[in-house]
């Protein structure tokens, strides 16, 4: 009974996750992976999580494939190996603490650096930054999206091609956590998801980015950028909160 409770609220999380990043281009991942860590060990979380934002972010783009940047995308893709392969000397497992932790400050970080320096990703220098900062937040705690928004703030996009380029960006660093902790770090326990768990997630992530694509369609601009701010910032506070519950 247990078991079934706990397939239905990660497909139900995967459903409304998938519908959020549909919409501000992230945010789901960051509520995904508290609900994962919640249920599962972090190894498990970590390579269940990958492939539903994988699929997640990769329809995403797919279906805003027009508007993604691909110069952005090339260089973010050479940080991603960049750091990848530094990663692939150290194999650990981050704990659920340490997790919850580094998934609150994220959007407290992403705010808190000054508009001045804010980092443009259209840049080559700063767009290989940007990947290596992505394969390493996601590493460590699951998600780089709120840190990879920091690299968006300067660049001179519609909301669109800010979902889409992020979309194709964050399934990048997705692919490396896969990697990751589904092979190099597997040893340490059972860590892939059944087959039948991972077809749901997927189906459930396919319908809730649909249907966050026709929502994303109808808002304006000021709207995007101020509602994923105030969520992220609160979601940020209570998965500090419960991180400092944990540690007492």
């Amino acid at each position: 009974m247990i078991e079934i409770v706990s397939i239905l609220v990660i497909l139900f999380s995967t459903f409304l996750t998938a519908f959020l990043s549909s919409i501000f281009g992230m945010l789901g991942g960051l509520i995904l992976m508290g609900v994962l860590v919640f249920i599962m060990p972090v190894s498990n979380a970590m390579v269940l999580h990958g492939l539903i934002q994988l699929t997640s972010n990769g329809y995403r783009a797919w279906l805003n494939k027009k508007d993604i940047n691909w110069i952005i995308i090339s260089t973010i893709a050479v940080g991603n190996i960049i750091s990848l392969s530094i990663f692939l000397w150290i194999t650990f497992v981050p704990d659920k603490v340490i997790v919850y932790l580094v998934l609150g400050l994220l959007p407290f970080i992403a705010f808190m650096l000054p508009k001045r320096l804010a980092l443009d990703v259209s840049k080559k220098p700063i767009g290989i930054l940007a990947g290596i900062v992505v394969v390493a937040s996601n590493l460590l705690s699951g998600t780089g999206g709120p840190l990879l928004d920091i690299f968006f703030q300067k660049v001179k996009m519609t909301r669109h091609q800010v979902v889409a380029t992020k979309a194709l960006a964050q399934s990048l660093g997705h692919i490396s956590k896969v990697i990751f902790f589904g092979f190099f770090a597997s040893f340490l326990n059972d860590v892939w998801p059944s087959f039948w768990l991972i077809s749901l997630a997927i189906i459930a992530s396919i319908i809730g980015t649909t249907l966050g694509k026709k929502i994303l369609d109808k808002i304006d601009d000021k709207n995007f950028f101020l509602w994923t701010q105030c969520i992220l910032l609160f979601i940020g506070a209570f998965f500090i909160s419960y991180a400092v519950y944990l540690l007492s």
